[in-house]
C-alpha cells in the first residue's frame, strides 16, 4: 500500500514535464549554427551563421574564462567588440524571437589578431624619420611602411623584429604618412596604426646681415626654406647669446652690445624639429662711447677734454656745444682735444669713437660752466643818505650777485638774482668802496671784478628853533656835520610852499600869510645827493583879522556886532567900553549880542581873533555910539473934526523921531519939526484901531523900530472924529 502513492507522484511529474517540452518545442526559434568565426580586429571577433527561420535578432557570446561579453545583433554576420587583443574566446550564437530565444549553437573557437603598435615618430634630421613603439603581446615580427601623406612618389616599407626602424633619403621639410603592424607565428597580421610626421626643414641659405649703430640692432634675412614653419636667428659673442624668431624670412636682433664682435646664423623649424644652424656670418659692431672724460680749464678761456680709449675703435670726434647754440669738434686718433672758452657759458661736451660699422652710441654728456661774467656798467640810481640802490647789466652765467660796500672796517652787503641790489643801513655823506661779484653754483664767485667809489647822501639837518618876530618874519636854525652842504628850509602848508636857503646854518622866511599852519623842514644837498628832510617842526602864524566889522541895534539896551571869519581864527572876542562901564563877549562864531547897553552914549569897540593854540590878534577899534533912547509918556490927541496930534517926553538929548500909526484904513506917518516933541496927522479916519510908534531916528536916516507901541480907538462922531481912547501897549517886535 505504501509504495502506490509514490508511483502516483512520480507519474504526475513526468506529466508535467512531458507537457513543458511540448509547448517550448512550439514556441522557440531553432537554434542557429555557427559556420565561422575570425577575427581582423584586435578588440572584436566576427561570426557568421545561417539565418533561423523566426528569429528576429541573435545573441552572440564571447566567453574568455570567466569573461562573457554579450552582443545582440539583427543579421549574420555579426561582431561583438571589447575584446581582449591576441586572445581565444569561446564563441556561440542563440536565435531570439518574440516567443524566446533558443539555446547556444555549438562553441566555435576565435582567436582575436594582434594589437597594432603604438608608434612614436621624430624627424633626427632634414632626411630621415625615426619610428619606434613598444612591444606587441604575441608577435614576432613587424610591417613599417611610409609614403609621402599627398600620396605621390614610392612607397617604402621594412619588416623587422625590432622596435625602431629609420627610413633615409627623404625630403626635407615633408610630410610623411607611417604604417605600422605586428604579425604573430601564424605569420597572421594584427591592427595597424597610422601616423603622419613631417621631416625638419634644411637649414636656410643666402644669409644676409644689416646692422643698424644707432639703434644697435641687426637686421638678418635668409632664402626661404621648403617645409619651415619659423625661423630663429642666433648672434653669439663670448659674453652673451642674442635671438630674435620669425615664420618670415627675414626678423631684426636687438639690444646688440657696442664694442663686440659676434656670429651670427639662422636655423629653420617645423613640427619635426630645427635644422641644424647655417654657416655663421661674422658681425662686428660700432664701438662704445668712450668714457672716463675730464674737461679742465687751464688757463681760463682754454679747455682740454680727454677720454680712456675703447676696443674697436678706429678714430674719435670730440663735440663741445655752447649753450647758445654755438658748436666746434674735433676729429683725432688720440685721447684729447683742446678748445677755446668764454666766460659765463655752459658747455656741452660728448665724445663719440668711429669704426667702419659707424659712430659709437651716445654716452655721458658732460657739462662744463666756465666762471661768470663781471658787471662793468654799475650804476647807482638811488642815492640817499643811508641807502644807495644800483644796477646793472646782467652777465652770462651770473646766477646770482653778490654786492659788497666797504668804508673803512665797516661792510654791508647783499645778494640777489637780479641785476639790483640796494644797500641799506650806510652812514650819512660817507665814501664806500663797492664792488659787484657775479657768481654761479657750479664755479662760486668771480673775484676779478672790478669797483667803483659811491658817496651816500648828506645827513639830515636838526630844526633847533622856529622863532617869528614882531614883523611877522620867520627866523630858523638848524644843526647839521655834513662837508660843503647847502641847506634849503620849506614851510608847507594849504596857503603855499615858503623855501629859504643857505650854506650856513640858519636862515629868514619872509611873507607868510596870517591864519595859517606851516610844516617847516629842512633838506641837505650835496653832489651826492639830497639828504632826507628833517624832522617837521610845526609853524602856525596868527590868525587874521576880520575884513568887516558891523555893529546893529537890536533893542535899546543890546546891540549885535557881526564880522567875516578870519583865516586861523577859532574864536573871538568882542569888547564895548565907555565910561559908564564895559560889555564883553567870547564866541567862536561871527557875531555876538552885546547887553546892558545905555542908550545915547559913545562907546568904544575892539575885536580879537584867536587861534586854536592861543595866538591872539588883537584887530581895529573903532568907536561906537548907542542909538537914542525911545521917548517916553506918548498919547495921542483929537485935534479938530479930523486930525490927530502925537505927543511924548523927550528922554536924553537932541534927537530926530518919526511917528506911524497904523490902522487898517493905512498907515499915517509924521514928522516932528526939530525940538518939538510932537507932530500932528491930519485927516485921519474915525472909526479905527490905531497902533501908535513912535522911533528915533539915526543920522543916517534909519528909523529903529524897538521903541514899544501903543494902541488907540478913534471913534466917530456923525462924521468928525469923536473920542480917542487909549487901549493899551504892545512891546516892539
Amino acid at each position: 500500500m505504501a509504495g502506490g502513492p509514490k508511483k502516483c507522484l512520480c507519474l504526475i511529474g513526468f506529466s508535467l514535464l512531458c507537457i513543458k517540452m511540448v509547448t517550448s518545442a512550439k514556441t522557440a526559434p531553432d537554434m542557429p549554427t555557427i559556420d565561422q568565426a575570425y577575427s581582423k580586429i584586435s578588440n572584436s571577433i566576427t561570426v557568421e551563421w545561417a539565418l533561423v527561420p523566426g528569429a528576429t535578432s541573435y545573441l552572440l557570446t564571447a566567453r574568455d574564462g570567466d569573461t562573457v561579453i554579450e552582443t545582440v545583433v539583427a543579421n549574420s554576420p555579426g561582431t561583438v567588440t571589447g575584446l581582449k587583443a591576441a586572445t581565444l574566446y569561446q564563441i556561440t550564437v542563440s536565435s531570439i524571437s518574440a516567443a524566446g530565444r533558443s539555446q547556444a549553437s555549438p562553441p566555435k573557437q576565435a582567436k582575436t589578431v594582434l594589437a597594432a603598435p603604438i608608434l612614436e615618430v621624430s624627424s633626427p634630421s632634414s632626411d630621415s624619420i625615426l619610428v619606434q613603439w613598444e612591444a606587441v603581446f604575441m608577435a614576432i615580427g613587424f610591417s613599417v611602411s611610409i609614403m609621402r601623406a599627398n600620396g605621390l612618389g614610392r612607397i617604402w616599407k621594412e619588416n623587422t623584429t625590432n622596435t625602431a626602424l629609420t627610413f633615409t633619403s627623404l625630403d626635407a621639410g615633408t610630410l610623411y604618412t607611417i604604417k605600422a603592424y605586428a604579425w604573430n607565428v601564424n605569420g597572421t597580421p594584427g591592427d595597424d596604426s597610422t601616423c603622419n610626421q613631417r621631416t625638419s626643414p634644411r637649414a636656410p641659405a643666402d644669409i644676409q646681415v644689416s646692422f643698424d649703430s644707432g639703434a644697435l640692432t641687426a637686421s638678418v634675412s635668409w632664402a626661404p626654406t621648403e617645409g619651415a614653419f619659423n625661423y630663429t636667428a642666433v648672434a653669439w659673442s663670448e659674453a652673451s647669446e642674442l635671438r630674435c624668431s620669425t615664420a618670415r624670412s627675414a626678423c631684426t636682433i636687438a639690444a646688440l652690445r657696442c664694442g663686440t664682435e659676434y656670429l651670427v646664423s639662422v636655423s629653420a623649424g617645423n613640427d619635426a624639429g630645427c635644422s641644424r644652424s647655417a654657416s655663421p656670418v661674422a658681425l662686428t659692431t660700432v664701438a662704445c662711447a668712450p668714457g672716463r672724460v675730464m674737461i679742465l680749464e687751464d688757463p681760463p678761456g682754454h679747455l682740454s677734454v680727454s677720454w680712456s680709449n675703447v676696443d674697436l675703435g678706429d678714430y674719435y670726434v670730440a663735440f663741445v656745444k655752447s649753450d647758445d647754440g654755438l658748436e666746434v669738434h674735433c676729429n683725432t686718433s688720440l685721447t684729447q682735444c683742446n678748445f677755446l672758452s668764454e666766460c659765463g657759458f655752459t658747455y656741452f661736451i660728448s665724445v663719440f669713437a668711429y669704426n667702419k660699422a659707424g659712430q659709437s652710441p651716445l654716452g655721458d654728456v658732460f657739462n662744463y660752466t666756465t666762471a661768470p661774467c663781471c658787471p662793468s656798467d654799475i650804476n647807482p640810481v638811488l642815492v640817499s643818505s643811508d641807502r644807495v640802490e644800483i644796477v646793472w647789466s646782467p652777465v652770462r652765467g651770473a646766477e646770482l650777485y653778490e654786492t659788497k660796500a666797504v668804508d673803512g672796517f665797516n661792510v654791508v652787503e647783499c645778494k640777489d638774482t637780479v641785476p639790483a641790489c640796494t644797500l641799506s643801513a650806510l652812514e650819512c655823506d660817507t665814501e664806500y668802496n663797492v664792488t659787484v661779484y657775479s657768481f654761479s653754483e657750479v664755479r662760486g664767485s668771480n673775484m676779478s671784478c672790478a669797483s667803483r667809489f659811491i658817496t651816500t647822501a648828506p645827513c639830515s639837518p636838526e630844526i633847533k628853533s622856529v622863532l617869528e618876530d614882531a614883523f611877522s618874519t620867520i627866523h630858523v636854525r638848524w644843526r647839521s656835520s655834513n662837508q660843503g652842504a647847502t641847506y634849503t628850509v620849506t614851510a608847507q602848508g594849504e596857503e603855499g610852499l615858503y623855501r629859504c636857503s643857505s650854506a650856513g646854518q640858519s636862515c629868514t622866511l619872509g611873507g607868510l600869510p596870517c591864519g595859517s599852519t606851516f610844516s617847516v623842514t629842512a633838506v641837505a644837498e650835496t653832489k651826492a645827493g639830497r639828504s632826507l628832510p628833517s624832522y617837521s617842526v610845526p609853524l602856525e602864524t596868527v590868525p587874521c583879522c576880520p575884513a568887516d566889522l558891523t555893529v546893529a541895534q537890536v533893542t535899546q539896551s543890546v546891540i549885535n556886532v557881526s564880522w567875516t571869519v578870519g583865516s586861523g581864527a577859532l574864536t573871538y572876542v568882542t569888547v564895548l567900553e565907555s565910561r559908564t562901564g564895559q560889555a564883553k563877549c567870547h564866541t567862536h562864531q561871527n557875531h555876538c549880542l552885546l547887553g546892558c547897553i545905555t542908550c545915547g552914549v559913545n562907546y568904544t569897540l575892539a575885536l580879537k581873533a584867536i587861534s586854536a593854540t592861543g595866538l591872539t590878534a588883537d584887530c581895529a577899534y573903532q568907536r561906537y555910539s548907542s542909538s537914542a533912547c525911545c521917548p517916553l509918556g506918548v498919547k495921542l490927541y483929537r485935534l479938530g473934526p479930523d486930525g490927530i496930534r502925537v505927543g511924548w517926553h523927550t528922554a536924553r538929548g537932541s534927537v530926530n523921531y518919526s511917528t506911524d500909526l497904523y490902522g487898517s484904513k493905512g498907515i499915517f506917518t509924521c514928522s516932528p519939526s526939530p525940538g518939538l516933541s510932537f507932530c500932528d496927522v491930519t485927516e485921519i479916519p474915525c472909526g479905527d484901531v490905531y497902533t501908535v510908534m513912535v522911533s528915533p531916528v539915526t543920522e543916517t536916516g534909519l528909523k529903529l523900530t524897538f521903541c514899544p507901541k501903543k494902541i488907540y480907538s478913534v471913534t466917530c462922531s456923525g462924521s468928525t472924529l469923536g473920542m480917542v481912547i487909549y487901549r493899551g501897549k504892545r512891546n516892539a517886535e
